[in-house]
Parts: structure tokens; sequence; C-alpha cells
């Protein structure tokens, strides 16, 4: 179990890799949120956002099976949603759009996606 508290936290989990999905969702769970997801496709996480109420931060795969995420990310930015990156590009490739949008390049550790993205819901 990590020390990281994530309690009461509906986090959107978008990724195709299904060990790593599968290993975020658990650590995620620990830490004490309340997963949407995971989501392994673009359309499967848009889906997601539009019927979900609340969302109170995301970790995106950038690459899901040849589609960007960056369509699901352009939404949860609109909705204020504090967002992070998880992805094996160089972060030059992620939109300026997005130029402030944390990145996790991988391969990553699980520990770190959830430090980071505590820090990045901390911001807002």
């Amino acid at each position: 179990m990590t020390a990281l508290s994530l309690s009461n936290c509906r986090i959107l989990l978008v990724e195709d890799e299904y060990l790593l999905a599968a290993e975020l969702r658990d650590e995620l769970q620990d830490a004490g949120a309340t997963v949407v997801g995971p989501a392994a496709s673009l359309s499967k996480a848009l889906t997601l956002i539009e019927g979900t109420k609340r969302i109170d931060g995301a970790v995106l795969d950038v690459n899901l099976r040849g589609e960007t995420a960056f369509p699901a990310a352009a939404i949860l930015q609109e909705r204020k949603v504090p967002t992070l990156f998880v992805s094996g590009y160089d972060p030059k490739a992620i939109p300026q759009r997005f130029e402030h949008t944390p990145h996790c390049e991988k391969p990553v550790a699980v520990r770190r996606v959830i430090e980071t993205l505590i820090r990045t819901m901390q911001r807002t």
C-alpha cells in the first residue's frame, strides 16, 4: 500500500497496454482513488469522459493503438481537470496547447506516475 493519498478522488485512466493499465489501476486504488476506466482506446476514453459527472484527475497514454489521446485531453483541459500524459514519445511531440501538462516518459515507475499526478492535482 502506498502512503500517497488520492482518497475520494475519481481518476480517469486511459492506457492501452494491458499490464501497465492493470498496474496503474491497482496502485491508484491503493492510493484511495476510484478509477474511471481503464480505457484502451480514444473512443472509450471519450465515452467515459462524457458519461462521468466528476473526474478529479486523469492519466492519459498519448498513443492509443495509433490514435492520440489529445482530443480527450482537450476536453479535460476545458473542464479544468488536472491531467498527466504517460508516453514513450519525446515531450517535444506533445502539441503546444498541452505544453504545461506534466509528462512521464515510458518506461515509467508507477509510483512516479502517482506522485506526479498528486502534485499536478495539488496545483489546481
